[in-house]
C-alpha cells in the first residue's frame, strides 16, 4: 500500500494543512520531527512536504532511531528539503544544526513497548526530552513544541464530563504501566522549568487516542488492533466489555492541532487535542470499524498478557476548549476518521 498514491490521503495532508492555524510562520524555517516514523511524527513529515509544493520552503529534518527506517517510509518523497538525522532517546544527540522549531514526537506510545521497557520508558522520555530542550537553547530554537499524552490525567473522576488542562487525576507510582503517563508528566515538567529558568519557548500537547493510515506494524493498541482485524478480514476480538469511555482523533486532526499549537499556542502552556464531536467507548470503535468493514465484534476471555497490556482508565474524554480558542476546530468524527484510514489503507485511490 503506498500512501502517496491515494487521493483520499492527499486529501487529508491539505485539509489538515488548511486547518492549521498560522502555519504561515513555518515558511523558510527549519523544523526538527523525532520519532517521525510513528502514527503521528509521520503524517506531520507528509504534511509539511505537501506544503512545501506551495513553496513554502521548509527544511523539515526527520530524526529518528534507524536512518533507514526513515529513508523507507519517506523513499516515495522527492524533495530536496527533507534530511534525515539518526536520534535516539537514550543515546547523546550526534547531529547538529541550527534548528527554528522542534516537535518532539519520539517515544514508546503503546502498552507493549511500554510494559516490556518500563526503565527505558522513564529514561528515554525524560532524558530525551532533557537532551533536546539543552540542545534548543544551545542553538538557538525559536519553539519547542513537546508530544505529551492524554494517558498524564491517569485514573480521573467518572463524574467528570471530560478533563481539562488543570485536571490531575490518580496515578499508581507503584505499578511499573505507569512509567509512561509518571514519565510524560515530568518531561511536561521540564519545558515549562526550561521556561522558567532559562526563557526557552515551548509549548505542550496531550494527544487523545490517535489513529490513521500511520499506524505501525508494532503499534498494539486497542483501537489499532481492530483496524488491523478489519484489514485482514478477521472478526474484532474485545478481550473486555469495552465499555471504557475515550476520546479519539484521526491523525489529520491531530496534527493540524499540533502545527497550530506550534505557531499560536501561549509560551509555557499545554493543550489537549481533541475532537468534541470524536469520543465513544471501546466497544463502539469497534463497532464502528466492524461496521464499515463488514466483520463482526467478538468478545473473549483475556489472558495474562492482556491484562497486563490493558489500561486501568475506565475515562479518558478531554475537553478541547481552550485549543479551540485558538482557532482551531477538528474536522473528523469517529465514523469519518474510520472510513479514511480503512480506505486508504485498503488501497483506494
Amino acid at each position: 500500500m503506498d500512501l502517496y498514491e491515494s487521493k483520499l490521503y492527499i486529501k487529508d495532508l491539505k485539509c489538515a494543512l488548511h486547518n492549521s492555524i498560522g502555519i504561515e510562520k513555518l515558511k523558510g524555517k527549519t523544523i526538527l520531527i523525532t520519532g517521525a516514523t510513528g502514527t503521528i511524527g509521520s503524517f506531520l513529515v507528509d504534511m509539511l512536504i505537501e506544503y512545501n509544493k506551495q513553496n513554502a520552503g521548509i527544511h523539515i529534518i526527520a530524526a529518528g532511531r534507524s536512518v533507514d527506517r526513515l529513508a523507507h517510509r519517506f523513499e516515495r518523497v522527492k524533495n530536496e528539503k527533507l534530511q534525515y538525522v539518526f536520534f535516539d532517546l537514550l543515546q547523546p544527540i550526534s547531529f547538529d544544526a541550527e534548528i527554528d522549531y522542534i516537535i518532539h514526537a519520539g517515544g514508546n506510545a503503546h502498552p507493549a513497548a511500554f510494559n516490556s521497557d518500563p526503565v527505558g520508558t522513564i529514561v528515554g522520555n525524560i532524558l530525551g526530552t532533557y537532551s533536546l530542550l539543552k540542545y534548543s537553547c544551545e542553538h538557538g530554537t525559536k519553539r519547542f513544541c513537546y508530544i505529551s499524552s492524554g494517558e498524564v490525567y491517569g485514573i480521573g473522576d467518572m463524574k467528570m464530563d471530560s478533563y481539562d488542562e488543570n485536571y490531575c487525576g490518580y496515578l499508581d507510582q507503584t505499578s511499573p504501566r505507569t512509567s509512561y503517563p509518571t514519565s510524560k508528566r515530568t518531561a511536561e515538567t521540564l519545558c515549562v522549568s526550561f521556561t522558567k529558568q532559562y526563557n526557552l519557548d515551548t509549548v505542550m500537547v496531550r494527544p487523545c487516542h490517535t489513529y490513521g493510515p500511520n499506524i505501525t506494524d508494532t503499534d498494539n493498541r486497542a483501537n489499532v488492533q481492530f483496524i488491523h482485524n478489519a484489514l485482514k478480514n478477521e472478526n474484532i476480538i474485545l478481550k473486555s466489555a469495552g465499555s471504557q469511555m475515550r476520546s479519539y482523533c484521526y491523525v489529520a486532526d491531530c496534527a493540524s492541532a499540533i502545527i497550530s499549537v506550534l505557531t499560536v499556542g501561549e509560551k509555557g502552556q499545554v493543550y489537549n487535542i481533541a475532537n468534541s464531536s470524536a469520543k465513544t467507548t471501546i466497544a463502539g470503535f469497534a463497532k464502528a470499524v466492524a461496521d464499515y468493514a463488514g466483520c463482526k465484534v467478538v468478545f473473549a476471555v483475556p489472558d495474562e498478557v492482556d491484562v497486563a497490556n490493558r489500561s486501568p482508565i475506565t475515562k479518558q474524554v478531554l475537553n478541547s476548549d481552550k485549543i479551540e480558542a485558538l482557532g482551531w476546530k477538528g474536522q473528523y468524527s469517529v465514523d469519518e476518521g474510520i472510513a479514511h484510514t480503512l480506505s486508504i489503507l485498503q488501497g483506494e485511490k
